[in-house]
């Protein structure tokens, strides 16, 4: 597959990379590293608070987090490794591990050690000492061990591996300090390894054998109670969970839960952002002199930094859910339950946390495709993620709905599910076309390891959402700020002076100013709504519009409704706001809107949202991209812009193939 082969590519040269990107002042470096569900998270959180940055490997689309931590006076960087099993990979996030770890830019090694599962953990500590590197063994949930009656010697497990070990509890910070003190002792000293006079020079599966004798060897010198780590309790949950029927229902509730969440709860500061944006647009507008330096100001930089910070809430509050579902253990249980659905279309089951909240919005959701592993799998749901009905499109539904049918709320309705159900169905097929095309090859079975059950540490789950909202901010962001600057240049220039126009529009204009003169309230501004019909259609965006309206005329739309669809690949819901200003109607004023709409002429005196035309409009926006700073998320999550742009022609080539088949079919039939 071509996707992993490049990925592959791009990983196999990381440990260079990595030498010079994190090549600080202070030359000491610690990296944490350890299996997944070791707690390893929590333990750098705890380490570091807030102060760590987050960027991602050269030549990868694999996070890391790094801090600067002071430890008993010594300053160290500390780098975060994604998690993994083995220096053998089996995955992008394991490969960047072993890279890092063979490329030798650490000066110490701190691993993280589950002390539930002190075994199977073992298998990678014994890697990481033949290396030779420095290690210190962070022994970690050794609270967890013990309600679980399980007694490990800490001194003479570290007897055994001839390297320090330290037990901690990284959710109640006991033990964090004696860790400070540890890494700060062993930073400029080496540890002796004594595990690769113990293993043969042969084949990887004789190594393995031999591992895991050592590590059984190692726990029963070390520990007693090991060998039962599923509790009853535990057992009896994950009969109703992982049930095939109940398992399903259960995590459909919990969807729902998270999807009202996000789309209803995160309402309120999104609410609270746009009115003070538009606070701020007004005082600074009221503070420099009218003009294009003005509507740069408040509408190209501030509306723009505030539409893209309006979406930071839903952001933050996926992330902090999909932290505690990650941190109690029901994630990995979800992803298991889901797997049997979603693996016959070629997606795993992690993909259903992403493709339900995409529902809210598309730009969480493709953030949040990073708790795939398999990168084939990873870039499939990116792929599809944009197909799902988004927040942003409501407003377009409620306008189409609104024309077809005012005073029928239960056929409104229907349009509304059908709206949903195409955009599903055809994530689905397309997820289906991408294996059997550009990313064929089986879909991995989910090998999944069942963590115990935990109560989730909010202080985690605050972390992770406060360190994903900053790599919105930080990377997505200057690029649609860029975006949001053009588009407002694309709709302004050139400027249309109401003392120049002359002919019917002059006469017309004129009209409208006598009307609104008369006007007792004086606030209808029908020739200041006449005006700005007038500025978008001289624009360059009408200009653009109007070229190209040859091309949309197949679906049915008019050079208004091109311009409309053009300018919403800013964002979706500013078609609404477009077409209100093109036929001289209230944006505000729903109804007033609606009307103007239904009674809309084109050149000839037709009718211009005819039932075909609005449910050709309906299928395009269901189908169609048009959210830019979608793409510009999609381009940081893959590493380029090879994929967004693939994104970005494929489902508008489809919206159009299946708006222009609405239309056509129609047609025939109203």
């Amino acid at each position: 597959m071509k996707a992993d082969q490049d990925s592959s590519e791009n990983l196999k040269g990381s440990s260079a990379a990595v030498l010079k990107v994190l090549d600080l002042a202070e030359p000491k470096r610690v990296a944490l590293i350890g299996n997944p569900n070791a707690g390893k998270t929590t333990l750098f959180n705890s380490l570091t608070g807030l102060r760590a940055r987050t960027a991602n490997f050269p030549g990868t689309t694999v996070d890391y987090r790094e801090a600067a931590i002071e430890v008993s006076g010594t300053t160290v960087s500390l780098v975060d490794l994604p998690g993994a099993y083995s220096l053998h990979p089996s995955s992008p996030e394991e490969e960047v591990t072993a890279d890092f770890v063979s490329g030798g830019p650490a000066d110490l090694l701190l691993v993280v050690v589950d002390a539930t599962n002190l075994e199977r953990n073992l298998l990678l500590v014994s890697e990481l000492l033949e290396r030779e590197l420095p290690v210190v063994v962070a022994l970690n949930m050794i609270d967890r061990a013990e309600r679980q009656g399980i007694r490990i010697d800490a001194d003479e497990l570290g007897r055994e591996l001839k390297c320090p070990v330290v037990v901690v509890s990284a959710r109640t910070g006991n033990g964090i300090e004696e860790l400070r003190k540890m890494v700060a002792r062993q930073v400029s000293k080496g540890c002796e390894s004594v595990v690769n006079q113990d293993l043969c020079g042969g084949c990887q599966g004789c190594q393995f054998a031999a591992r895991l004798d050592w590590a059984e060897g190692v726990v029963r010198r070390t520990s007693e109670g090991q060998g039962e780590r599923l509790t009853d309790r535990t057992r009896a949950i994950d009969r109703f969970v992982t049930h095939p029927v109940l398992g399903l229902v259960l995590f459909a509730l919990i969807g729902v839960v998270i999807f009202m969440l996000i789309f209803w709860f995160a309402a309120f500061p999104m609410d609270a952002m746009d009115a003070l944006f538009g606070w701020a647009q007004a005082t600074v507008g009221s503070l420099i002199p009218p003009g294009d330096f003005n509507g740069l100001i408040t509408d190209g930089i501030i509306g723009g930094v505030g539409g893209m910070l309006i979406f930071l809430p839903q952001i933050m509050l996926l992330f902090f859910m999909i932290s505690l579902l990650e941190d109690s253990g029901y994630l990995a249980r979800a992803a298991f339950v889901m797997d049997r659905v979603l693996y016959h279309v070629g997606l795993p089951g992690k993909a259903f946390v992403p493709m339900l909240s995409a529902h809210a919005c598309a730009i969480p959701a493709v953030m949040a495709s990073k708790v795939i592993d398999d990168w084939r799998d990873r870039l499939k749901t990116i792929l599809i993620l944009p197909l799902m009905t988004c927040s942003a499109r409501l407003p377009v539904y409620a306008m189409v709905v609104a024309i077809l049918f005012p005073q029928q709320p239960v056929w409104a309705a229907l349009t509304f599910a059908a709206a949903y159900s195409l955009g599903i169905l055809m994530a689905i097929l397309m997820a289906f076309l991408l294996k059997v095309s550009l990313l064929p090859g089986p879909t991995r079975h989910l090998v999944i390891e069942l963590p115990p059950y935990r109560f989730p540490s909010f202080r985690n789950a605050l972390f992770a959402s406060f360190d994903r909202g900053k790599i919105f901010v930080k990377k997505a962001g200057t690029v649609i700020l860029l975006f949001s600057i053009t588009l407002w240049i694309l709709a302004t220039y050139p400027k249309t002076e109401e003392d120049k126009l002359v002919g019917s529009q002059a006469t017309r204009l004129a009209q409208l100013q006598e009307l609104d003169g008369r006007d007792p309230a004086g606030d209808s501004d029908l020739a200041g709504r006449y005006l700005a019909t007038l500025e978008s259609e001289n624009s360059f965006a009408g200009r653009i519009g109007k070229t190209i309206q040859p091309v949309f005329a197949p679906l049915g739309f008019d050079w208004r409704t091109t311009v409309g669809v053009l300018n919403s690949f800013a964002a979706r819901e500013v078609v609404v706001s477009t077409l209100a200003i093109l036929y001289g109607a209230d944006e505000d004023d729903e109804g007033q809107l609606t009307t103007s709409l239904k009674n809309a002429k084109d050149e000839e005196g037709s009718p211009v949202f005819t039932v075909p035309t609005c449910l050709s409009l309906l299928v395009f926006f269901v189908l169609a991209m048009q959210c830019l700073p979608t793409t510009a998320v999609v381009k940081r999550e893959t590493g380029g812009w090879k994929w967004p742009l693939f994104q970005l022609v494929s489902m508008t080539l489809l919206a159009y193939g299946m708006a222009f088949l609405t239309y056509q079919l129609s047609s025939l039939f109203v």
